[in-house]
């Protein structure tokens, strides 16, 4: 079975560009005009999709840790309930969200956290669902998402190969669209913690599955070197300001930072080449300037048989004979006057 996923029409495969997913997660800070403005500045920015999170809070948290008072700079809510409710966007609201990313041709799915968040989700024909890297244990979440026949994005956080291969075996007799992302679950990750050896460890694992990488470090760079490892899809948290208020704005993209990933994706595809060792136009000047070639190291009157101290190597390239073939000149005669720098072409030589 070969290595792909389609996701709303995109192909993603071993040959294919890096389908890279803006995601928004709660950086809106629950303002609908804030998220239609990250939609846009990602579709400008050429990211694929854009993603949300949703949950159902009452039935996903304890009373206790919904009640709890929530007291932090970034909170939007007394206790924690409130502050997750806040930032929940309702059935009107997905309806609309929906519409714009149809308008503004993005792809727009949403990280269902709960049974309940996965049924709403289904609702409106999203393209993939995702599945966050706390509920790769969650066996009973994956199989009844995996129902739905839509593809899953699943990121791997904080767990082991042991779990990725539970939640395969869990997920690939029910759906077969599934993508299994390498993910470090710090906020933000350090380098020396995001294990990027194991998209080759995944790869090998599940010979039939696209593998990615959702990416929580600073920076650009690190999906670069996950996409030359066979990364097809990149997830990076995006915001508008990275002052903003909310814990993933630090560590989210802006647009520009998203536009020069989006564009360095693209470059190193094209950059790989096809593996074939060859000499391309662009460098034929190079190859001249600063090639070489055999010359006449002294005037050299016709009939005059060649040494060693007759041959000179020089620059530029591109006339005589290349120095790789001094051993086979030697012993030949000459057939014209050679100046001293005069290139020995095939011309000037007894046949």
């Amino acid at each position: 079975m070969p290595r792909e996923l389609r996701i709303n029409g995109t192909l993603i495969n071993d040959e294919s560009d890096c389908y890279v997913i803006a995601e928004v997660g709660h950086n809106h800070q629950g303002d609908m005009e804030k998220c239609l403005e990250l939609f846009r500045a990602a579709k400008l920015a050429g990211a694929n999709a854009v993603k949300l999170q949703k949950r159902d809070n009452r039935s996903l948290y304890t009373r206790a840790l919904y009640e709890k008072p929530y007291d932090h700079e970034n909170s939007f809510g007394k206790t924690y309930g409130e502050h997750r409710e806040f930032l929940e966007f309702d059935r009107s609201q997905y309806q609309a969200l929906v519409k714009f990313a149809h308008e503004i041709k993005i792809d727009f799915f949403s990280t269902a956290f709960d049974h309940r968040s996965a049924d709403f989700l289904v609702e409106f024909d999203l393209p993939a669902i995702k599945i966050a890297s706390g509920d790769i244990r969650n066996i009973p979440l994956l199989k009844h998402v995996a129902r739905f026949g839509k593809p899953m994005i699943v990121s791997t956080g904080a767990s082991t190969l042991e779990d990725v291969r539970r939640a395969h075996d869990a997920i690939a007799p029910i759906n077969a669209q599934v993508c299994f992302l390498q993910c470090t679950a710090g906020y933000p990750a350090r380098f020396e913690d995001l294990d990027l050896r194991v998209i080759t460890t995944f790869r090998e694992t599940f010979p039939d599955k696209v593998i990615g990488l959702s990416a929580h470090d600073n920076g650009i760079s690190m999906p670069v070197a996950a996409y030359v490892l066979g990364c097809r899809v990149i997830e990076k948290h995006f915001t508008i300001n990275r002052a903003s208020k909310g814990t993933d704005h630090a560590f989210s993209l802006e647009p520009l930072g998203m536009q020069k990933l989006v564009r360095d994706l693209r470059r190193v595809r094209v950059a790989l080449g096809t593996g074939e060792k060859r000499v391309y136009p662009s460098e034929e000047p190079a190859l001249v300037k600063m090639g070489k070639q055999l010359v006449a190291a002294r005037s050299l009157e016709p009939g005059h048989v060649l040494s060693a101290e007759d041959i000179a190597i020089k620059s530029p390239g591109g006339e005589g004979f290349f120095p790789y073939e001094l051993d086979r000149l030697i012993g030949r005669k000459v057939v014209k006057h050679l100046s001293p720098d005069e290139p020995i072409k095939p011309s000037v030589l007894w046949s």
